[in-house]
């Protein structure tokens, strides 16, 4: 992880440019005082978030416009830096997010990260209502056995959030504490994370048929992958022209408009 972390920071600060190349595995293993196996691990990490790219014969390469797809961990990490941490998510079922925030709270209880509020918001789909996507494949109608299924999923993952953050705050190593679930009849056909009001993270939800068992019965589903959805990446700039502040500015505004318009509670 260290040495992850190490390569990490030194393609996001620019250190090693797209498309240059990384010193070799033992080059960095030299470095670094680690066994080669630990730096194949850590390349790997970051070859998932989409910062590097292997090229057979060639070795490893920062990949092009490392801003865009990028790894959603590190920021969410930097996100609990700050003295007052803000994640809002729109999406299927909060497992990602569940994921990516364990180091940064597990942090916060060892008293390596001391934010002084932390205020979450998940905006997620209501599965008591009939859904247009994921479908069956047959007619393309809902399927009530998918939706209680995703409920199960959802609520695990939302609610694991929920108790993992309001501990902090239980527990007096946060001061202010603010955890919120709202629901919506839209189908959920992409993803989004913004941090702080300063980030903005945006994917699509490639559509894929499998076949799921309801009652030991093989149902071939039209379901959203989430595993599959690249991330692109927008910041605010000294420049509220640009396009990362813009963008950012309107994500914020559609995700506000939507929790406080069609939005309801979400009935634990």
């Amino acid at each position: 992880m260290q040495v992850a972390n190490a390569l990490r920071a030194a393609i996001l600060t620019k250190v090693f440019k797209a498309g240059d190349k990384l010193p070799s595995r033992a080059e960095l293993a030299k470095k670094y005082e680690v066994a080669p196996m630990t730096v194949q691990n850590a390349l790997r990490e970051l070859r998932d978030e989409g910062l590097i790219v292997s090229r057979q014969g060639s070795g490893v390469f920062v990949r092009e416009r490392t801003e865009r797809p990028v790894g959603l961990r590190p920021h969410i990490e930097r996100a609990f830096e700050a003295e007052h941490v803000t994640i809002d998510f729109a999406g299927f079922s909060g497992e990602t997010l569940q994921g990516v925030m364990q180091e940064p709270l597990d942090k916060i209880r060892i008293g390596r990260l001391t934010p002084a509020s932390i205020n979450i918001r998940m905006l997620v789909p209501d599965t008591t209502q009939p859904w247009a996507i994921p479908c069956q494949v047959e007619d393309l109608q809902d399927s009530p056995g998918f939706r209680k299924r995703m409920e199960e999923i959802m609520r695990r993952h939302t609610l694991a959030i929920v108790d993992n953050v309001q501990e902090l705050g239980d527990l007096g190593l946060v001061k202010d504490v603010t955890v919120e679930i709202k629901v919506h009849r839209a189908a959920p056909l992409f993803k989004l994370y913004l941090l702080n009001n300063e980030e903005a993270f945006f994917g699509f939800y490639p559509v894929r048929e499998h076949v799921i068992r309801f009652d030991g019965e093989p149902k071939p589903i039209y379901d959203l992958v989430g595993k599959e959805a690249i991330l692109f990446h927008h910041s605010v700039t000294d420049d509220d022209t640009s396009t990362g502040s813009q963008y950012v500015e309107q994500a914020r505004m559609w995700f506000d408009s939507m929790w406080s318009t069609v939005a309801s509670e979400y009935s634990r």
